[in-house]
């Protein structure tokens, strides 16, 4: 199933139930006065995070949803029963805005970033008064009632920023995939070739004392992601929500003349999409050292060693270097706690 982020839907509440117009008939009670119910009230539409869901994908088979109606209200002054809500579940980290077609604007309505939060998007109508509210001294008889109040309709734009302890970043081939799968019990599809990864895989690291750790693993960025280029803008909205990133290097984009160019590029793209991001903690991963001899490799510690700035090498593959790497990994997440 693709990844699917974004979404535009139209959600309508529930019309309010109009007001009755009744008056009490019954044996030997002459004139017995108006006993007409209230409508009920028109069911809201509510929209509710789920952890159990990871895509917006339902939302572009099925584009508009409604709340029922309330009932109208009944003689002897019994009202009409209230519309049922209608409870919409999208994933955790769902922001949604409302679209104001004619002006070509939008507004951020919420942003669910907890599982089981929950808000009233659409209101449903109030329902109407029966005629037993309007008897007065001068009007004993009264034959209206008032109708039903309309229910809110929205049209709505869905999008979704996965929420993440740790995004996992680089270049298209970088092994992303490979070392999600090595850290969690996630099995994302992987292969030797690029863009392998068209959606972003989420996984859980599983510490010894019980914590966890979640994973994102971005999909390959490219020169020019942050413009659109390939299929970077789309998911580098993804890294914002992430608390450090990981940032993975393959020794098969790795000139020992420029050895640090790769990370650069995807540096920059994510600098040029948002200057925040790029402030976010880092650690730098090169990967696939088992395709390296080991002079190659220690000519690159040698080399990052120069720049000061510490490089981990590893092979999610043979599992080399992975220790290290998952011990800095949970060292940044208690810092960030």
């Amino acid at each position: 199933m693709r990844f699917i982020d974004e979404a535009k839907i139209l959600v309508r509440s529930g019309k309010g139930g109009g007001g009755c117009v009744s008056f009490r008939r019954e044996k030997y009670i002459p004139r017995g006065g108006p006993n007409g119910g209230d409508g009920g009230k028109g069911g809201d539409v509510i929209f509710r995070a789920s952890g159990q869901l990871l895509t917006l994908y339902d939302f572009r088979l099925k584009r508009v949803y409604e709340a029922e109606n309330g009932r109208p209200g009944l003689g002897s002054q019994c009202n009409g029963r209230h519309g049922e809500d209608l409870v919409v579940d999208v994933p955790v980290g769902t922001l949604i805005y409302e679209v104001f077609e004619e002006e070509q604007s939008e507004k951020l309505i919420c942003d669910l970033t907890e599982n089981g939060q929950e808000i009233a998007i659409a209101l449903g109508g109030r329902g109407g008064k029966g005629n037993m509210h309007f008897k007065t001294a001068t009007m004993r008889a009264p034959r209206f009632a008032q109708p039903g109040e309309p229910g809110e309709e929205k049209n709505l734009r869905l999008e979704l920023k996965i929420i993440a302890d740790a995004g996992i970043v680089g270049l298209p081939n970088a092994g992303k995939s490979t070392l999600i799968s090595a850290l969690s019990a996630a099995r994302p599809k992987i292969a030797s070739y690029p863009f392998t990864t068209l959606t972003p895989n989420l996984g859980v690291m599983e510490g010894d004392d019980g914590r966890r750790l979640v994973m994102a693993d971005i999909p390959g960025l490219i020169e020019g992601a942050h413009e659109g280029l390939g299929l970077g803008h789309q998911f580098l909205r993804h890294v914002e929500r992430n608390r450090f990133l990981v940032h993975l290097l393959s020794v098969e984009e790795i000139d020992l003349d420029e050895p640090f160019s790769g990370f650069d590029l995807v540096d920059a793209e994510i600098k040029a999409f948002d200057e925040a991001l790029a402030a976010k903690p880092q650690i730098r991963v090169v990967s696939k050292i088992d395709l390296w001899d080991a002079d190659k490799l220690a000519e690159l510690r040698r080399l990052a060693a120069l720049e000061g700035k510490p490089v981990f090498q590893i092979s999610a593959l043979t599992g080399e270097g992975l220790p290290a790497l998952v011990e800095e990994m949970w060292r940044l997440s208690d810092l960030e706690e």
